[in-house]
């Protein structure tokens, strides 16, 4: 059941980014919010507390010693009609580091509180005007990196994946009353209408969260972002690819064979998916202890890499060892036999299934097809078709041991009465897991760690 935190304290923050700016917001939200206004709001005429809701009101603040601290515009949210459905001042200051700080030390020495990273948007849910599922979209709109994931976290903000779920739990807990239902009876009095049911909505059930399942991978990505690791001998345009695909001369580039020795990551967006770019240390031996230290962060980061980017001279030829570790890449590797401009003394059928590209990075001639490759690979549709919402790892998480849950009481459930009351004990954690996703049950533990990703003032 959900708290509200109507008797709360009020609690303020700076809502804008630091650093140079036209304005900045400072916000207050709690019982006490447009008292404390009151008191260091100067206008000629009215007072915060004097207008209605949804109003402006241009004018100053002022500290206790009645010097004031900036000009500024002040905006009034009545309890039940803002973000957190308390009563809420917005104070839009001028930007800048020092403005919004005295402002806001103003605003606390009134008798507000720092508020906690993420405890505005904490409250909104408390107070019933998000889900859970709802308030992480917050954050995810807030950090997303491309058009498509800010796209994603809005569908996921208006509650198009808490209907998903909500509807899922709904069923969960329908299956679960009809389960405890059959209970009351004797083995043989069960009506066979209640057993059909029953099977019937865990298989619904199941089939639900399945689907829910199969998106997070691309949610993953879109919010973290895929890793793409360049990997390959030294001195065969590994840098250059890197610097290619961002656009800019991000990496050194020379003709000294090792000149990377350490791993460099930058961010770019592909058709819409945002990816992190890893520049490694070229696989060769070497007595250098540095560069054999950047070689075996190299070969973690191939490891752990959703795509790898192997990098091969054609104009050399294919080594054996090229050879081996494209193919031993099988499902996440594309190889790039780059330097075609001085000839291709590679045979393609010696690389097995992996995806090929052909390139000149000195002269830009297969970029847009290496492009296309990484996206390709990653088996998540471009920007064309229309963006939907896909699970976190929290979500993740939850879900599958809901699926296990399932299993185990479907398993259950072809046994007799017996067997009957041990599913209903699995069921119920089906409810309990699905109620956790949406925010229908939860402990602050849940809380603490969802709204702890949050920055201060949202």
């Amino acid at each position: 059941m959900r708290m509200h935190a109507a008797d709360s304290d009020t609690i303020a923050a700076v809502a804008t980014a630091p650093g140079e700016a036209g304005i900045a917001i400072v916000r207050i939200s709690g019982p006490q919010s447009i008292t404390i206004a009151d008191k260091v709001f100067r206008h000629p005429s009215n007072r915060p507390s004097q207008v209605n809701g949804n109003r402006f009101l241009y004018g100053h603040i002022a500290g206790r010693d009645a010097a004031r601290i900036d000009e500024v515009i002040l905006l009034v949210f009545r309890h039940g009609h803002s973000y957190t459905r308390e009563d809420v001042v917005e104070i839009q200051c001028h930007g800048g580091r020092t403005s919004a700080r005295r402002v806001l030390e103003t605003v606390l020495d009134a008798g507000a509180r720092l508020a906690e990273p993420g405890e505005f948007t904490r409250r909104a849910f408390l107070n019933g005007r998000l889900d859970l599922v709802q308030a992480e979209a917050v954050i995810d709109l807030i950090r997303a990196r491309s058009d498509r994931a800010a796209s994603m976290a809005v569908e996921q903000l208006e509650g198009r994946l808490s209907s998903v779920c909500a509807m899922c739990y709904d069923k969960a807990v329908s299956v679960c009353a009809d389960l405890e239902a059959g209970l009351d009876f004797d083995e043989d009095e069960v009506p066979e209408i209640l057993s059909v049911d029953v099977r019937r909505g865990l298989e619904d059930v199941a089939g639900s969260i399945r689907e829910l399942l199969a998106t997070w991978r691309e949610g993953r990505v879109m919010r973290e972002g895929a890793l793409v690791v360049i990997a390959g001998r030294p001195n065969v345009g590994k840098s250059t690819l890197l610097n290619c695909l961002l656009g800019s001369d991000r990496a050194i580039v020379t003709d000294v064979p090792g000149t990377t020795r350490d791993v460099i990551e930058e961010q770019c967006v592909i058709d819409g998916i945002p990816f992190r770019l890893i520049d490694t240390a070229g696989l060769r031996d070497s007595d250098c202890r540095v560069e054999q230290e950047g070689i075996g962060r190299a070969r973690k980061m191939i490891e752990r890499a959703d795509i790898v980017l192997y990098v091969i001279d054609a104009s050399q030829g294919l080594e054996d060892e090229d050879r081996q570790a494209v193919i031993a890449l099988a499902g996440k590797g594309i190889a790039v036999l780059n330097k075609t401009d001085l000839g291709n003394k590679v045979d393609g059928h010696d690389l097995g299934d992996v995806r090929q590209v052909h390139t000149s990075l000195k002269t830009g001639t297969g970029l847009k097809e290496t492009r296309a490759a990484i996206v390709d690979l990653m088996g998540i549709r471009g920007v064309d078709p229309l963006p939907h919402v896909a699970i976190s790892e929290r979500h993740r998480s939850l879900l599958q041991s809901a699926a296990d849950a399932i299993a185990r009481a479907q398993e259950l459930i072809k046994g007799g009465n017996e067997s009957h009351l041990f599913a209903a004990q699995y069921v119920r954690q089906v409810c309990n897991m699905l109620g956790s996703v949406i925010g229908a049950t939860y402990s602050d533990d849940i809380l603490d760690r969802v709204f702890g990703r949050f920055c201060l003032g949202k």
